[in-house]
């Protein structure tokens, strides 16, 4: 079966079209720049293999629907095409970003799904309107292949009330539906099923804290395969340091702020997502600039890699104290892959939490799955490559042939 992923922003989306009965992806690709006067897309055929086959094109893309039609197009080419025809494409997944307490598992789309995804978009005003727009052009475009929602947020519904809700008058969680939600759910749940592969257990057997670290990054505290903490909160803006998000603050820094300097509540979100984190501190959000910046000797480079690492380290130690015994620590994601300093700094006297790390192995690169332990090390420390796509796909499998969808991906 092949089934078609769609992760969709306001002016972009990705896609991968992936044949279920071998995992592998069948091609993948980036249209972005939508609504501009010149828009650009990439397609891969046989994405990482010897005979991938890539093109990048320039044209205007007014809209969803003419970037995603020229994607159908692609999908079905003599040349560069998958398949011969779209109706072997048998269902599409859509990463969704908030779910809310309404969507605890993912949900086959119907008119009904999608007023609830749009009431929901107040606590998500930059991902679900888009990933709506998705979803509308996917039905559009092909009308016989069902749809299905796979949250960001299912995988944290786990946790407990403890965990999730805010010391702020309760009004707000009863009418505003203030509290915790988390994001990357689809990478946590990848990642920590793959961990008890990997250690010969079961899932409910192991508990591991999951560090996602990309330019957005959060911590998650899964125990028995359940998330019962996870760093981002009521937005993705909450947690650890990131690119340009500030992560954990004094809330009162917002209104010093607008008392001292007449700043606008939308300047300040403004400021506080896209021009905080690293990027605030050193005026570099890509962790290889930064690395860069620091070979030459800029303190302020230095300074925002290590207070990266440090909080990370921080969430790191409260939730070893939360799940009580871990099993393994998990990184993940762009940073968390292929930064062997931050993975060494972050795990940088741990011992006392049995966490060390041996050097060469973590210096040495791989695609795989690997164990960077250091020697009489009681935690696993693990990289582990996450594939959201593919929890993508796996759960929409899952939802089309009728299964319950869980994070045993």
């Amino acid at each position: 079966m092949k089934i078609l992923v769609i992760n969709c922003g306001s002016s972009s989306f990705k896609y991968q079209l992936l044949d279920m009965n071998s995992d592998k992806v069948m091609c993948s690709g980036l249209v972005e720049r939508i609504g501009e006067k010149v828009g650009s897309l990439t397609h891969k055929k046989d994405p990482g293999t010897d005979i991938e086959r890539k093109i990048n094109e320039e044209s205007p893309f007014p809209d969803h629907t003419a970037g995603m039609t020229r994607v159908m197009a692609l999908l079905t080419d003599p040349v560069l095409g998958v398949i011969k025809d779209l109706s072997e494409i048998k269902g599409c997944g859509h990463r969704t970003v908030q779910g809310g307490e309404e969507f605890t598992q993912s949900t086959l789309i119907t008119d009904e799904v999608l007023e609830v995804i749009q009431r929901l978009s107040p606590l998500a005003p930059l991902h679900n309107p888009a990933a709506i727009q998705g979803i509308r052009v996917i039905m559009k475009l092909l009308p016989n292949c069902p749809s299905v929602a796979v949250f960001d947020t299912e995988f944290h519904t786990t946790m407990p009330s403890k965990a999730y809700m805010y010391a702020v008058p309760y009004e707000f969680y009863e009418k505003l539906r203030v509290r915790r939600y988390g994001f990357h759910g689809t990478s946590h749940a990848y990642v920590a099923a793959k961990a008890a592969e990997f250690l010969g257990k079961k899932q409910a057997d192991v508990n591991v804290i999951t560090c996602h670290l990309g330019n957005g990054c959060s911590i998650s505290a899964v125990k028995g395969g359940k998330c019962i903490d996870t760093s981002m909160g009521l937005t993705p803006l909450a947690g650890v340091i990131m690119g340009s998000r500030c992560g954990d603050i004094d809330p009162a820094i917002l209104i010093y702020l607008a008392r001292q300097t007449g700043m606008s509540i939308e300047k300040i979100d403004d400021t506080l997502n896209r021009k905080s984190g690293l990027k605030g501190v050193c005026g570099f959000n890509d962790m290889r600039d930064i690395h860069t910046a620091c070979d030459k000797g800029d303190e302020k480079a230095e300074l925002a890699l290590n207070m990266f690492c440090y909080s990370i380290k921080k969430y790191i130690g409260s939730y070893y104290a939360v799940l009580g015994r871990v099993d393994a620590l998990i990184f993940t994601a762009g940073i968390g892959e292929n930064d062997s300093l931050v993975r060494e700094l972050v795990c940088a006297d741990m011992e006392g939490l049995g966490i060390s790390i041996d050097l060469a192995a973590n210096a040495a690169r791989s695609s795989a799955i690997r164990d960077i332990s250091g020697k009489g090390g009681k935690v696993k420390a693990l990289v582990i490559p996450t594939n959201e796509e593919l929890a993508i796909a796996k759960s929409t499998l899952q939802v089309l042939e009728g299964k319950k969808p869980d994070s045993d991906l």
